[in-house]
């Protein structure tokens, strides 16, 4: 992979991880279209490092909260910050269970296929639709609701299923206030992510060849520093329930996916 290529790359992932358009999708489209052959394997690397360098830029923007999370646990209560851990680590079990049973099946989903990245595209456009309608509330993210937002974010490995939008509309949908399930949304990927990395790297799954390794570092860096803007931009987007946009959007681009597969 050319080091330009990693960088446009990059800014796709970073824009488009809080923006609830699908990150992993727009980036199978940008392969698409630059033209990376990559192996399904080395693609899905590429795709875990940028979501990586997202997952950084989440912790700078929400440091406070990681902070107060953090230093809530250290007190050994079971106070508010300890709920929000559990409440994350219910999150995190159905994406678990994907990633350790079927992580051959999901890999071969990265492989280029943007006609099936369309119809997921438009998935995510309903979504998008029917949790703009929803009715406007203060309450909090349950454990209930945490486990059926873990769903969501399972099903959302999948390229053209956007996280953010699946999360934040399911708790929508489920009666959470739209700033509370942005928050949870974001920060529950965070402890998902590093621990992908981890196990990764442990197994010794990752394997960097040493002519990507400078291309990589150019898409890292360009994924975090466009992943600060839009989570920064992103949290006062929803706070405005401005999401049919985005389900437009949604909407086009799989029509656009969808057409380019039978006839690009």
């Amino acid at each position: 992979m050319e080091t330009f290529d990693a960088i446009i790359l990059g800014i796709i992932q970073g824009l488009t991880e809080f923006l609830p358009v699908s990150s992993s999708g727009h980036l199978e489209l940008g392969k698409a279209i630059l033209g990376d052959h990559s192996v399904p394997e080395e693609s899905l690397l590429f795709t875990v490092v940028l979501h990586f360098a997202t997952a950084l830029s989440t912790i700078v923007v929400f440091r406070k909260d990681v902070w107060e999370i953090i230093s809530g646990l250290f007190q050994f209560k079971y106070n508010e910050e300890t709920r929000f851990s559990l409440k994350i680590i219910i999150s995190m079990l159905p994406a678990v269970a994907i990633g350790l049973f079927f992580e051959d099946q999901l890999e071969a989903f990265f492989g280029g296929d943007i006609r099936f990245v369309g119809f997921m595209l438009l998935v995510t456009a309903v979504l998008l639709y029917f949790a703009d309608r929803a009715k406007d509330t203060n309450k909090k993210v349950s454990y209930n609701n945490a486990f059926l937002v873990g769903i969501s974010q399972a099903i959302a490995m999948l390229p053209g299923i956007s996280r953010s939008g699946a999360t934040i509309s399911t708790s929508v949908l489920l009666g959470v206030d739209k700033t509370k399930a942005a928050r949870f949304s974001f920060l529950m990927v965070v402890p998902l992510i590093i621990g992908k990395m981890a196990k990764d790297v442990l197994s010794g799954e990752l394997s960097f060849e040493s002519e990507n390794i400078f291309a990589m570092g150019a898409g890292f860096g360009a994924a975090f520093i466009a992943g600060l803007a839009a989570c920064t931009w992103m949290i006062q987007i929803v706070k405005q329930s401005k999401l049919t946009y985005f389900a437009i959007y949604c909407l086009i681009v799989g029509l656009i996916a969808i057409a380019y597969s039978y006839w690009g």
